[in-house]
């Protein structure tokens, strides 16, 4: 069972770090990315809505529900994210600096996938799509559709 408190200070911690160190050189960046922001998201997501993660880079999708929805966890920094291929679950996320999330599209992968629709595959094999879209599309998720939180 995961501690709640311990691993929102531990994130905490993290990013507090990342600011000292940012202050000590100013005009480098300290920001953590790539795979460290990918699993605090997927670690972030599973502890707040009761998923079961499962291996780390599984195809398609990151956690499973307890009903057997697999959800592919999206979470960043920045100011898009990216997709390979479509998910049957999206759960989008903003990682805030005090160990908490802003929950950014929750619902049907269908739904954003929809988005790509028509356009060629980037050379990288990922389709972005910006935070702000997710949000516009948040809205239309009914909230039958979505994974609710576990506390």
């Amino acid at each position: 069972m995961i501690n709640h408190k311990e691993f929102q200070r531990l994130v905490t911690q993290l990013y507090a770090t990342v600011g000292e160190l940012e202050q000590m050189f100013p005009g480098r960046h300290f920001t953590p990315d790539g795979h460290m922001v990918g699993s605090i998201g997927e670690c972030l997501v599973a502890d707040a809505y009761g998923l079961k993660l499962m291996t780390a880079s599984n195809k398609g999708y990151d956690a499973i529900t307890p009903e057997g929805l697999n959800v592919e966890i999206k979470a960043t920094q920045a100011r898009s994210v990216a997709f390979r291929s479509e998910p049957e679950h999206t759960i989008c996320i903003k990682i805030l600096p005090d160990g908490t999330f802003e929950e950014i599209y929750n619902g049907p992968g269908a739904l954003v996938w929809e988005q790509f629709k028509g356009n060629p595959l980037p050379s990288n094999g990922q389709f972005q799509i910006s935070l702000n879209k997710l949000r516009q599309l948040n809205h239309t998720v009914a909230q039958t559709d979505r994974v609710p939180k576990a506390f």
